[in-house]
């Protein structure tokens, strides 16, 4: 039983509790007290530090958290207790973006005051988190076990995300605000809001406002500027970037409920298939000028609205057949011998991926626009690989930047079976991704250039919403988007080369689980509580 031995005596030092673990941790075996808690800021002046002070202040007064396995520990007696935390920051520009050092240093004695140390605001947020996890209560005594113990810590990846998906379904702001809470808590530092979709058009436009008027489900499912707003400075409190997606010139089907010229193969029924990969099918005419214009009357406005760096351009899934069988289409390339679908195509993502750069904005696509068009994106333009793992290898091998969203282990949404009412079979991405699956992907593999290497820039799950929606949320999500934070941050292997294991990290993830619980997330159960009770008592032979 050494993994049981070894979990035993992890779980008498503070290295237990922590997730995502921090890239360098060194714990000694002293217990001190911890029930007051004062944070203080020194020399700061930043708005988001002071609110971050009160928030953790506030999380931490109310937490009681008892690691599962150390139901039945002993009081502690400690000798000594934790005095202030003092926490010193090198610049209080408040300016986030994919370059911003969240890096930072936590230092805890045995007796008297801590201190939090880091470059930006942002990497003071991640160290108060690791902070809360380090602040268990046993037998009603809250402590700081492993003193004196020495964090240096920063993230392997610049981007780590989730990718919502609320336009097939619907997601009130207040569990968007619970979800970016809860990345928080596992140093997540990217939503991208996948918006809109063929299915509705939720959020206010004031260039086009027929587009919400005509396609929002109802009144009470709509996104305003200032929710928009909103979620932006609420993430950026928590250190998250907000990055929206609206894709184009697939998935847009709504849009032709306001502009029907503007479209191409509208709802084609029932043969939807050969249109579209679900349904309605639907895209942006890119035979039209006004198509085009459209387009980036899009980007203009949005990318004002958004202020991250990054848009997301979408460009998946586009479907030739929509465009072959389209009149207009038809007409253009009789009336041009040298054009072709493909031709128009790229002249169409030549178009928008210009008005991103001209809103001095980083574009950002799904991998199909490199690889399944004629057209080459800017060599800044950050691909989303998503149809397999080979994805990756191949983005970086022609020198673009990837961010690692592979279906076949990040795709949360998937595992349900199909949604189409008259089959009784899996979905495509069938089956469930379990948080073991999605902690054992690794996003640099077959990647041995470390130049190539240094361009996998980032890692994102995704929930997709035709079978998801604020009720099953934060289960579908949690823990396992924990799992994917924790390789995003720290990497698959340890200063020794060692890939850490799913047995090895279970019990500090059932801690977490625990932990978010109690701070109102809905995470679903890793294991019976028996298991997570017993570590090491619950593997395979």
């Amino acid at each position: 039983m050494k993994i049981a031995v070894a979990l035993t005596g992890m779980l008498a030092c503070a290295a237990a509790f922590t997730w995502p673990y921090p890239a360098q941790f060194d714990y000694k075996n002293t217990t001190i007290s911890a029930e007051d808690i004062h944070i203080v800021a020194k020399n700061s002046k930043s708005s988001l530090l002071e609110s971050a002070i009160s928030r953790y202040t506030a999380i931490i007064s109310k937490e009681r958290f008892t690691p599962p396995a150390d139901y039945k520990v002993e009081r502690p007696k400690p000798a000594a207790k934790l005095g202030k935390l003092l926490i010193e920051i090198e610049s209080d520009s408040e300016e986030l973006s994919m370059s911003t050092d969240e890096s930072y240093t936590l230092d805890i004695p045995a007796g008297g005051d801590g201190t939090l140390k880091a470059q930006t605001v942002f990497g003071a947020l991640r160290g108060l988190e690791t902070f809360s996890q380090l602040l268990p209560t046993l037998q009603g005594l809250r402590v700081v076990r492993g003193t004196p113990l020495h964090i240096e810590d920063r993230p392997v990846l610049a981007h780590r995300g989730l990718s919502l998906d609320t336009a097939r379904n619907y997601y009130p702001i207040a569990d968007l605000k619970r979800t970016l809470d809860a990345m928080s808590y596992n140093k997540m530092n990217v939503l991208h809001w996948h918006i809109v979709d063929g299915q509705s058009w939720p959020v206010e436009s004031k260039t086009y406002p027929e587009l919400q008027k005509n396609g929002a489900y109802a009144t009470n499912m709509r996104y305003s500027y200032q929710d928009v707003r909103d979620i932006i400075q609420y993430g950026k409190e928590r250190g998250i970037r907000i990055i929206p997606e609206f894709d184009m010139p697939g998935h847009t089907y709504i849009v032709g409920q306001s502009f029907p010229k503007l479209m191409s193969c509208l709802d084609k029924q029932p043969d939807w298939d050969q249109y579209a990969a679900e349904p309605p099918s639907g895209q942006l005419n890119i035979a039209k000028d006004e198509a085009a214009d459209f387009a980036v009357g899009l980007i203009d406005e949005y990318a004002k609205l958004f202020t991250d760096e990054v848009f997301h351009l979408g460009g998946d899934e586009v479907n030739r057949k929509c465009w072959e069988e389209d009149p207009d289409v038809k007409a253009y390339l009789k009336a041009h011998a040298n054009a072709t679908v493909e031709t128009l195509l790229s002249a169409f993502y030549t178009k928008v991926h210009g008005a991103v750069e001209g809103q001095g904005k980083i574009g950002m696509s799904w991998e199909e626009t490199l690889f399944h068009s004629e057209y080459a994106p800017p060599k800044d333009t950050l691909i989303q690989t998503w149809i397999d793992e080979q994805s990756i290898p191949k983005t970086v091998a022609k020198g673009y930047r990837s961010i690692a969203s592979p279906a076949s282990s990040y795709y949360l949404d998937c595992g349900h079976g199909a949604w189409l009412a008259n089959f009784d079979g899996n979905s495509w991405c069938d089956p469930f991704k379990s948080w073991m699956h999605v902690y054992n992907f690794d996003p640099w593999a077959n990647v041995t250039s470390a130049a190539e290497r240094e361009l996998i820039v980032g890692a994102e799950v995704a929930l997709w919403s035709e079978q998801s929606d604020a009720v099953t949320l934060d289960k579908y999500l949690w823990p396992r988007a924990a799992a994917m934070a924790e390789v995003a941050w720290l990497g698959k292997t340890d200063a020794d080369g060692h890939v850490r294991t799913t047995e090895e990290v279970v019990q500090r993830l059932h801690d977490q689980r625990f932990r978010m619980v109690g701070r109102g997330i809905g995470a679903e159960p890793l294991q019976p509580l028996w298991c997570a009770r017993n570590p090491g008592h619950c593997l395979l032979p």
